[in-house]
């Protein structure tokens, strides 16, 4: 099991704790987390693009010039897609975007985000982190005490608006909970902050 130091706020070590082996510790598999990564990027997408074809731009129904003796190459209508003011080739039209993947899939792309955050000691657990009121130079203290440069994604076992107030005009921290982390978020911030009730809450789910 892999074990990680526990910390307080001030940055101080104050134990221990092992990391199951089944969620924190699996071998990386790189191509389901591209899947999954990808599959959530996809189901973000608002898919309301739309553009008109020859037939829905308004106009154009009368030809420019007789077919022959004009001298120019013939045209039908003004609203051809060669024309400016014409409709668009292969217009892009509203559609769906999201797809699902299996569940085993998505388990899998999970314990190997988090695996990777131990295996590459971005990995911060925290005794605890309450704050009485919000106040982001607090939260920005906190960060310099545990070393956190770049951006970090703050995980908690249950809602603390304190917590969340004080991190969210920080630029690239995030805060997030249990149950709404995903794959994409693991990877993207450089720092994985969590406290010692969410570890707990993690490895019961996904263990």
């Amino acid at each position: 099991m892999p074990t990680v130091p526990v910390l307080n706020v001030s940055g101080e070590k104050v134990s221990e704790i092992e990391l199951k082996d089944s969620v924190f510790g699996i071998e990386i598999n790189t191509h389901v987390m591209h899947a999954v990564v990808k599959n959530y990027l996809a189901n973000q997408r608002q898919g309301t693009q739309s553009s008109k074809t020859r037939a829905e731009v308004r106009g154009g129904g009368r030809k420019p010039w007789r077919q022959k003796g004009t001298g120019r190459a013939r045209h039908g209508s003004t609203r051809s897609p060669i024309w400016v003011g014409g409709g668009v080739i292969f217009a892009p039209k509203p559609r769906d975007y999201s797809y699902k993947l299996p569940k085993k899939v998505r388990r899998l792309a999970m314990k190997s985000a988090l695996s990777s955050k131990v295996q590459d000691d971005q990995i911060i657990v925290l005794d605890n982190l309450q704050m009485e009121r919000p106040k982001t130079k607090e939260m920005t203290n906190i960060l310099m005490n545990l070393k956190v440069d770049g951006k970090a994604l703050i995980v908690m076992e249950q809602v603390d608006q304190s917590v969340i107030r004080s991190a969210r005009n920080i630029q690239g921290v995030e805060t997030a909970l249990v149950n709404t982390l995903n794959v994409y978020d693991i990877l993207k911030y450089d720092h994985f902050i969590i406290t010692r009730n969410a570890v707990e809450k993690v490895e019961e789910v996904y263990a």
